[in-house]
């Protein structure tokens, strides 16, 4: 402990492609969607989160609305960090302080990321005052954050859903046995909804209103049991060019997700065809959790578990799943020092 430990601040990050969520003081300060709306003409930013995500498909030609990640990674790294910047500064208690403490930091990473990838994140933190940068395969902390003790000799397969990659991870004595990283999550199953309601409807929709129809009827299943009632979608007839209404049903989007899904389950099966005998044996007793956005699709975890013939499970909160298991490990930096990524 430094004398200047006292200006220190902690804080744990999930920098997600769909979502950034920060942990400061055991309490989630932030949850805003990660998208940077800047005018093309002065390159200033505007809005970021939800300011910015209003703004959505919803701009003239002066502002330009970015998405800095891109398949889990920094896309764009002067956005990133500007938007970084922003979400810190707007923590709460760092508000109230005089100066900008210099801050510790977890932050989350995919586990299929690449060595230039992990600097982009670290040097973008590292500008925004991160003094000590610690990162964290997401598998890992979502699994903390499910409440698996991952330090024991025993296998657990965790399935993390998040808005740009899908992480298939096979977890044992505090690190990865093995794992597969597939870029089909939220972003492609809102693509798959926009596609198919073209081609079906003729029906023309941005991505904010593809994204709202698969949180509310979204389902990888057509015999849900209690499917929820089909829903009104508004925008641009493909044919007249007016605007015009559709109603659609949750098994309408179960047809529009299922080869998108179809390709997470062969990354499952291929994941589970990889793992050594002793963790498959420890798998078959424990099932599979599903944690990310992506798991909220209705009867994903039937499908799955009909597909591996192994009982599955959602985490409880699952979009907040990871960000909590970083803010566990920030907690208990010394008991988890070894699975981190100085």
């Amino acid at each position: 402990m430094g004398f200047f430990d006292f200006m220190t601040e902690e804080i744990a990050m999930d920098l997600g492609t769909a979502n950034t969520l920060i942990i400061h003081n055991g309490r989630v300060v932030v949850d805003s969607p990660s998208i940077v709306a800047r005018d093309r003409k002065t390159g200033k930013v505007i809005a970021v989160g939800h300011e910015a995500a209003l703004m959505q498909g919803k701009t003239h030609d002066n502002i330009k609305t970015i998405r800095p990640l891109k398949d889990g990674v920094i896309a764009d790294f002067d956005a990133s960090e500007k938007m970084i910047n922003l979400f810190i500064k707007s923590i709460p208690a760092l508000k109230k302080k005089l100066f900008t403490p210099s801050l510790r930091m977890v932050v989350c990473i995919p586990s299929g990321i690449t060595e230039v990838e992990m600097r982009a994140v670290k040097e973008s933190c590292e500008r925004v005052n991160g003094k000590e940068v610690y990162l964290i395969h997401e598998p890992l902390a979502a699994a903390i954050g499910i409440g698996i003790d991952i330090l024991q000799p025993k296998g657990n397969m965790i399935i993390d859903i998040g808005g740009g990659t899908t992480e298939i991870a096979v977890l044992s004595l505090g690190d990865i046995a093995c794992d597969k990283s597939v870029k089909i999550a939220g972003d492609v199953f809102t693509n798959d909804i926009v596609y198919y309601m073209r081609s079906q409807h003729n029906l023309f929709v941005g991505e904010t209103t593809a994204e709202k129809i698969k949180i509310e009827i979204g389902a990888v299943i057509d015999d849900l049991e209690q499917g929820p009632d089909d829903m009104l979608v508004q925008g641009r007839d493909l044919l007249t060019g007016k605007p015009k209404q559709v109603s659609v049903s949750y098994r309408e989007i179960a047809k529009a997700l299922d080869k998108s899904i179809q390709r997470i389950e062969d990354a499952v099966l291929e994941t589970l065809s990889q793992t050594p005998p002793e963790l498959a044996a420890d798998i078959y007793n424990t099932g599979i959790y599903l944690a990310g956005g992506g798991s909220m699709l209705r009867g994903l975890d039937k499908r799955i578990s009909q597909k591996t013939d192994l009982p599955v499970f959602i985490a409880e909160d699952p979009l907040r799943a990871v960000v909590r298991g970083t803010g566990i490990v920030i907690k208990n930096l010394e008991k988890y020092k070894n699975i981190l990524i100085k």
